[in-house]
């Protein structure tokens, strides 16, 4: 598939990175790394032969810049060959054909590159930023549904109000986390036939109803008893082993137009929603929420921003105790317990607007500058939480966008260069400065959503990290797909692990020396969930769940998805409802032994 180049260039960090090869699957329009000129979309002049399925335009410096990139072309970061501008080795752009570039796909995640001429390996050791195969544009279309019962909970009178407390009903019994669980009511026999060795359904809920042009249901949040999820205008909590619910649902005024991905140490989120119907309503009514019991903490209405600064989508992310508010172009922080105004992230600099937000273990700011100008890139910021002060500042080159964050500890990110159609994936240090970049080809195949109207930096799934390794799954272009470990001091492979099915294998979490992973369904046969050694010599996948048979219709029915594993069961949910009417659309399946 190919990238939709739908964002702005703005530009990677100033250090050399080399291109890297595997963007993720629903990719932003390819923009670029930090300051070394982005890949160019051929080979460079002198720059190996044209990428695998790239133009064969010149190549330039990556993101981070003076070293030709993959493409022979700087870096986003410049003044190295890599995206980052290192050395004169060809960067991720450099030397070669741009076997990496993406094809214009959906923004966010790389894209399968394109067919075409080239050797299949032109960066021979240096980053190939070839857009991995647009798999993740499937999770972002709100797939078929199939019709199964039960669980449902049609919408109710809106019920939210400022502060109001709902009150909700008691707690089920917490089950305890390793997996088991008595599980709910079966009424579409979902656990019919269960094999030996098969996990069982635990429970499986139904969507409400939404609009005939759909909705969003953003957010999927597990505590020690208690799964929430978001659907068009409501939260609903399911025990998590029965999937009773654990109180009852709550009702927004207006649909639901954001949430936060983390929870508070106390498990708490905030919700936001729309503040009417038309087409100009403004996402910007804040909800905080109490996912153990329902209740309803502070609210406030976010500000607008100045002329141009829209908050008709917005982005939000706790990191800490801060909430980070992003807005079209500035951000809002506020204390995630008391609801108080901590700080504003305006523009600063060279016309440099903040656009972008990751949260969770660091707060990241990305910034597009000077975007009418001849100096047109981006800026990534680690901000302090509580006070919204600059801990560093990462320039990178014109054309280079930052797209991704795929880890924010180690801070991992995917960078798109639209003119060139190139992508890169570069490791920076604790204090902004850049390390290594993805250097060799391969098309790699996250899951990520849409972002069109704005970067969702958080917005992929499939993709995992440790302190010293990045795992990616590759595309599959025909059977099973791989995992590939990556080495984050120098951007090399360090292993990969086929899938031990004919269906891909996703990254989930790493955990006790072991990555994680979720094994797609057929739709024949249900999913597993599998643990893979991270050290040693050997990483074959050992199976901790095998998600029944006779539920493979209904696993394999959501096409966009997301998906967790916590306390030994596996949670899976829709991100998109699509309004169909003749049919009731699944929400939640929960999984254990």
């Amino acid at each position: 598939m190919t990238q939709p180049p739908s964002q702005p260039p703005n530009q990677p960090p100033q250090q050399q990175p080399q291109g890297g090869f595997g963007a993720p699957q629903t990719p932003p329009p390819p923009q670029g790394p930090p300051q070394t000129p982005p890949p160019p979309q051929s080979p460079p002049s002198g720059a190996p032969q044209p990428g695998y399925g790239y133009p064969q335009a010149p190549q330039q410096p990556g993101p981070y810049g003076q070293q030709p990139g993959p493409y022979a072309q700087p870096g986003p970061y410049g003044q190295q060959p890599g995206p980052y501008g290192q050395p004169q080795q060809p960067g991720p752009y450099g030397q070669q054909p741009g076997y990496g570039y993406p094809q214009p796909q959906y923004p966010g995640g790389p894209g399968t590159p394109p067919p075409g001429s080239g050797s299949k390996n032109p960066f021979k050791g240096k980053p190939g930023l070839a857009i991995g195969a647009a798999v993740v544009a499937l999770a972002v279309i709100g797939g078929t549904v199939f019709a199964l019962t039960s669980g449902g909970d049609d919408d109710k009178k809106p019920v939210a109000d400022k502060s109001d407390d709902p009150k909700p009903t008691a707690s089920a019994p917490v089950n305890p986390g390793d997996g088991s669980g008595d599980g709910g009511e079966d009424p579409e026999d979902l656990n019919s036939g269960r094999q030996p060795g098969e996990a069982k359904v635990l429970w499986y809920k139904e969507a409400p109803d939404a609009p005939g042009s759909g909705a969003d249901a953003p957010g999927m949040w597990i505590t020690d008893k208690t799964a929430v999820k978001a659907a068009y205008k409501q939260l609903f909590a399911y025990n998590t082993g029965d999937g009773n619910p654990t109180w009852d649902p709550i009702t927004f005024p207006q649909k639901i137009c954001a949430v936060t991905p983390q929870q508070t140490a106390d498990d708490k989120v905030v919700v936001a929603y729309e503040s009417g119907t038309s087409d100009r309503a403004k996402c910007n009514q804040l909800q905080q929420i109490d996912l153990n019991t329902g209740e309803k903490g502070w609210k406030t209405e976010l500000a607008d921003g100045a002329l141009f600064d829209s908050a008709i989508t917005i982005s939000m992310s706790i990191t800490g105790k801060t909430l980070m508010v992003g807005r079209s172009q500035s951000g809002v922080a506020y204390n995630v317990d008391s609801g108080k105004k901590l700080f504003d992230k305006k523009k600063y600099g060279d016309a440099c607007f903040p656009t972008a937000f990751a949260g969770g273990s660091k707060l990241i700011a990305v910034s597009s500058c000077d975007a009418t100008g001849s100096n047109e890139h981006d800026e990534m910021q680690e901000l302090d939480p509580t006070t919204g002060k600059a801990k560093w500042t990462q320039k990178f080159d014109k054309g280079w966008s930052v797209a991704r964050t795929y880890s924010l500890d180690p801070l991992v990110v995917y960078s798109t260069n639209e003119d060139k159609k190139a992508w890169n994936i570069s490791t920076f240090g604790s204090d902004g400065k850049y390390k290594s970049q993805v250097s060799f080809d391969e098309d790699f195949a996250p899951q990520c959503g849409w972002a069109i109207l704005q970067r969702d930096l958080q917005g992929c799934k499939g993709v995992a990290a440790d302190s010293t390794t990045l795992y990616l799954p590759t595309e599959a272009t025909s059977g099973a797909n791989e995992v590939v470990a990556i080495n984050l001091a120098n951007g090399k492979e360090k292993w990969r692990v086929k899938s031990p099915a004919d269906e891909s294998m996703l990254p989930i979490r790493t955990e006790g020396g072991k990555l994680i992973a979720y094994v797609e369904p057929s739709y024949d046969a249900g999913g597993q969930v599998v643990s893979i050694p991270t050290g040693g010599s050997s990483h074959k996948p050992v199976k901790l769940l095998q998600n029944p048979a006779g539920a493979a219709e209904v696993e394999n029915g959501f096409f966009s998805k997301d998906f967790d594993w916590v306390d030994g069961r596996f949670y899976l949910s829709t991100t998109r409802l699509n309004g169909n009417d003749d049919t009731k659309e699944k929400l939640m399946l929960a999984y254990g032994k």
